[in-house]
């Protein structure tokens, strides 16, 4: 008979709180996984973790800095980008990732998000996209797909969501990438990429979200959602980023992959005339 194999550690704990489990993520919510696998990355990066440090603004990603063992900060709503420039521009060696929602950063955050890109500061931004407002009672958001359902748009969602890898790309950044949370593997290269990158990074992870969104779109469970993104994921090449919308109404491809990847150097601001006499 085999004896039993007790493990008291998990390699992970090192980055996770498990004091702070269990999380008060919903059943099938994707979250967690894209933080898992930002977890695994700072792991294999090799990069001292007292280095790492993440901030994230408000909603159910923005609570994904509580369950870190990094310097963490969980700032005002829309505003993770502002303060994580502050942090990188006051110590350059840190390794700053802003880890937060759609709503987070593309409404109430949008400015920040783009003039971040626009300027190429040397931010790693994982975005956690589940298509609605989940913890505040799943309402339409800035990427809720055209005719999607939410609590504010019972009738089908009648405007046109943003295309987050487009805007990206079209503000500046230097790396942007889409994934889902079925792509754990390729969700955690892309992590380790970004970190030897310099410059504005971004990856838009879809993720699923049952009690918001799902709710609305008669996607019951998680998993289905998985499924979906298995069904329909398409590895984009040569694709004009300007079809990388996302419409759930019908069976059209959900384009994933690395869309930009430019060497532009990060951003730099000069020394103030005269600091050094004074």
């Amino acid at each position: 008979m085999t004896e039993a194999i007790v493990v008291e550690t998990h390699p992970l704990d090192r980055i996770m709180r498990s004091d702070r489990m269990p999380h008060i993520f919903c059943p099938g919510c994707g979250i967690g996984i894209a933080m898992r696998c930002y977890g695994q990355a700072i792991l294999e990066s090799g990069i001292p973790q007292d280095r790492h440090v993440v901030v994230s603004g408000i909603g159910c990603t923005g609570r994904v800095a509580g369950y870190v063992h990094l310097d963490s900060y969980h700032t005002t709503h829309g505003r993770a980008i502002p303060f994580a420039t502050g942090i990188k521009l006051a110590n350059p060696d840190l390794m700053v990732t802003v880890f937060s929602g759609d709503g987070d950063l593309a409404a109430i955050g949008g400015n920040h998000l783009i003039h971040a890109a626009r300027r190429n500061i040397d931010l790693k931004v994982i975005c956690v996209n589940n298509f609605n407002y989940g913890m505040t009672g799943g309402q339409c958001g800035p990427t809720t797909p055209t005719g999607a359902r939410a609590t504010t748009s019972p009738y089908g969602n009648p405007e046109q969501p943003f295309n987050l890898p487009y805007l990206l790309a079209a503000s500046g950044a230097n790396y942007v990438s889409r994934w889902t949370t079925l792509h754990v593997r390729q969700i955690k290269d892309e992590i380790l990429k970004i970190f030897a990158k310099p410059g504005f990074c971004f990856i838009e992870v879809l993720s699923s979200c049952p009690v918001g969104f799902g709710k609305s779109n008669h996607i019951p469970d998680g998993l289905e959602e998985m499924r979906l993104y298995r069904e329909r994921s398409v590895l984009a090449r040569d694709i004009p980023l300007d079809r990388l919308n996302i419409d759930l109404r019908e069976d059209k491809p959900i384009y994933v992959g690395n869309f930009v990847n430019r060497d532009i150097p990060a951003y730099a601001p000069p020394q103030l005339a005269g600091s050094a006499e004074a």
